[in-house]
């Protein structure tokens, strides 16, 4: 009996130790269950992940930041690709000689430009914002006869590829071939010069009766008298607008688009006054026939130059409009006019373009825009041919 009460108490003991230690793990897997959930499973509030607070921006900050990223973007990055990408991939043995890498990926900025900025050309699009200068053509309806005459000529010259366009003063009613569509100005580009001239005089920066020198800087060949006068020869502002349109003097338009400011001010001033489709891109001669410009374009300069009188005052229209009422070249549109008649206008001949734009004032009183720009065979006879028999019926329609 002693024997199997020790076995009993020695079972009872065992027994004991055993609950003691798995209410032990119970309690440690509980408390570490419980250290992150309840007992139903949710997160504690306290091990929830936290909003992170909102900081409120430092304006002075945000300054810094802007201002560096505009230093990295407008210097830094310009810098390192003119000095160290450009020499890496443009490589040359003529250290002398620097090229522009600016100028190489962005070609058109040196024509097209319209603002200056830091040394750079670039684009203002607020001028296509603001109330255009000039105002449009008011168009009342076509007039199918005489274009349909026109088509019928243009058949017979096959080699030409004209624009034309007319606009009656009285009716409205006009004739539209291709007068959207952008041809090279030759020396036409001069009546936006010119214009542009009368509005910096008007605007006080000088006057006809200043003088500029005759340099080589200036001096160029084509067509005008000034490229065999003397050097350093003087010339005023209101000499050079003449023989800029009389003679059509190449000289003395570079001359006037220096003293408005560059072709860039010029470019600027076209695009105040409303004209999306008309370009100054280089110096003249322009042989290759980079000026750009419409029909369209030209006619409402010459509505603006002969009506405007809000676009331009009484005495600049005058002017101008006596510089194109003594134009040498009468080959033209003039040679298909009838006696008596008078013509206010400009032309242009280069190799592959020859065209005219002018205010026809006819013995009768009748009054129209006509703007022909004929693309040709280069120098071939036939586009003169066509701008002057289209000239003859648009005159036999409009004075009938």
């Amino acid at each position: 009996m002693p024997k199997l009460a020790n076995v009993h108490r020695q079972t009872y003991t065992e027994s004991a130790e055993v609950l003691n230690f798995r209410q032990y793990r119970a309690d440690y897997d509980y408390s570490r269950y419980n250290s992150k959930t309840d007992r139903y499973g949710t997160l504690r509030e306290a091990n929830r992940p936290r909003r992170k607070k909102t900081k409120k921006r430092n304006i002075f900050h945000f300054l810094i930041s802007l201002s560096v990223f505009w230093f990295v973007l407008f210097c830094a990055m310009p810098y390192s690709f003119r000095h160290i990408t450009g020499a890496m991939f443009n490589p040359t043995p003529y250290k002398a000689v620097k090229a522009d890498m600016y100028d190489i990926s962005f070609p058109t900025y040196s024509y097209l430009s319209n603002s200056w900025f830091l040394g750079k050309r670039g684009f203002n699009f607020s001028a296509a914002k603001k109330k255009a200068q000039m105002v449009s053509l008011n168009e009342n309806v076509s007039m199918p006869v005489l274009k349909r005459e026109l088509m019928n000529l243009m058949e017979e010259y096959a080699s030409v590829k004209p624009a034309v366009y007319v606009w009656d003063y009285e009716t409205g009613n006009y004739v539209d071939i291709n007068a959207s569509k952008s041809y090279a100005t030759a020396s036409i580009i001069k009546i936006p010069v010119l214009i542009d001239v009368f509005k910096s005089i008007e605007a006080g920066q000088f006057s006809l009766e200043d003088t500029m020198p005759l340099t080589e800087y200036y001096r160029t060949e084509g067509s005008g008298s000034m490229q065999f006068k003397a050097r350093n020869s003087e010339y005023t502002i209101d000499k050079l607008a003449e023989l800029m349109i009389t003679e059509s003097d190449n000289s003395a338009t570079n001359m006037l688009i220096s003293k408005v400011g560059s072709m860039t001010d010029v470019n600027q001033s076209i695009r105040n006054w409303g004209l999306k489709n008309t370009t100054l891109q280089t110096w003249l001669p322009d042989l290759t026939g980079t000026n750009r410009t419409t029909a369209r374009d030209m006619a409402q300069m010459l509505y603006n130059i002969d009506e405007n009188d809000k676009f331009l005052t009484e005495s600049s229209r005058s002017r101008i409009l006596n510089y194109m009422g003594h134009v040498h070249n009468n080959r033209l549109i003039q040679a298909g006019l009838g006696a008596g008649s008078v013509f206010l206008h400009k032309t242009g001949d280069i190799g592959t373009m020859l065209g005219d734009a002018g205010i026809v004032i006819a013995p009768n009183g009748k009054k129209y825009i006509v703007v022909i720009l004929a693309n040709r065979p280069h120098n071939s006879v036939a586009g003169k041919d066509f701008i002057v028999h289209a000239s003859e019926i648009i005159y036999n329609y409009m004075v009938k």
